[in-house]
């Protein structure tokens, strides 16, 4: 049985060979064989406060109620959130939240549903 090597993204040891290229099963990420991988070296892992994956266009669900920075509002526990966009910095989370709009989250602190 030849050896594969593991998925450079989330690590999965279950990655099989379709063509020319190694596919992770778990994160569905794709990479060639000719190489090894290391054109995701910049790539962040995000996951959620359980361990979960993050992708663009996910669904989570806030655990904690957030208040929001230069305003009264706050965004309750519970509150789902749909098409998260996953970017660099301190926030990794850019999304819309109904009733209140255009938000940044930190991803410890919700969870992928």
């Amino acid at each position: 049985m030849t050896m594969l090597p593991p998925c450079p993204v989330c690590g999965s040891e279950y990655t099989y060979e379709e063509g020319d290229n190694f596919i992770c099963p778990e994160c569905a990420h794709e990479w060639p064989k000719a190489g090894n991988g290391d054109d995701t070296t910049d790539t962040r892992i995000i996951k959620d406060a359980n361990g979960n994956l993050l992708q663009d266009g996910d669904s989570v669900t806030v655990i904690k109620d957030l208040k929001v920075k230069g305003s009264s509002l706050v965004v309750k526990v519970g509150t789902k959130v749909k098409n998260i966009r996953l970017i660099d910095g301190d926030h990794d989370i850019d999304c819309k939240i109904d009733g209140i709009g255009a938000m940044k989250l930190k991803s410890e602190f919700v969870k992928k549903i």
